[in-house]
């Protein structure tokens, strides 16, 4: 498998046929990759947060479990997992929450931004772009108050989650550009397909 990087605080977009497995590494450890799904032959069918976890019933997700698109298909499963906890709840970091959350007046894009860039020339509007698998991620949940706090990831170095297709996609994915998500540091990302 060759095995492309993701230099922080980026994204990249490439294509991804029904019955090949994308795998997500982490080189170093601590950091999340953002990942969307586009039916590569209808980009109105995309990865849906809501309904996986309408039918997952539960909201941490590992191998085995489907990820469904907002039109009830499956479009990925996860195979191989080494970290089991991800994160399906919070949308791509972008430049308006690092200014609304964060203050910082001069906010990096962010992957909102990483991934409408890399996904534009694919036809993919800014406006398409909808809460990402958030590969690492580790976001428990108050089960009283339903606070969510946002921790490092588990993620060790060489730590991967495997994606298995279930149909042509228009896949997106980034190296995290939120230093809460990464524990206040920035690491690339690897990917590979086979």
């Amino acid at each position: 498998m060759d095995t492309h990087e993701i230099a922080p605080r980026s994204g990249v977009a490439f294509h991804l046929k029904k019955g090949d497995t994308l795998v997500v590494i982490d080189p170093q450890g601590g950091q999340v990759a953002d990942l969307l799904a586009f039916n590569a032959d209808d980009l109105g069918e995309v990865l849906s947060s809501g309904r996986t976890i309408d039918y997952a019933s539960r909201i941490y997700l590992g191998e085995g479990d489907p990820l469904y698109s907002n039109r009830s298909n499956v479009m990925l499963e996860i195979g191989h997992d080494d970290v089991k906890r991800h994160d399906f709840l919070l949308t791509p970091c972008s430049a308006a929450m690092f200014r609304i959350l964060y203050k910082h007046e001069d906010p990096h894009q962010g992957c909102f931004g990483n991934l409408a860039s890399a996904l534009a020339p694919h036809g993919v509007e800014q406006d398409q772009i909808p809460t990402a698998f958030n590969v690492f991620m580790n976001v428990p949940v108050n089960g009283e108050t339903g606070e969510l706090e946002v921790l490092p990831p588990l993620s060790k170095a060489g730590d991967r989650t495997e994606f298995h297709a279930r149909m042509d996609l228009l896949v997106g994915l980034t190296a995290c550009s939120a230093p809460l998500s990464n524990g206040g540091s920035f690491k690339p990302i690897h990917y590979g397909i086979k």
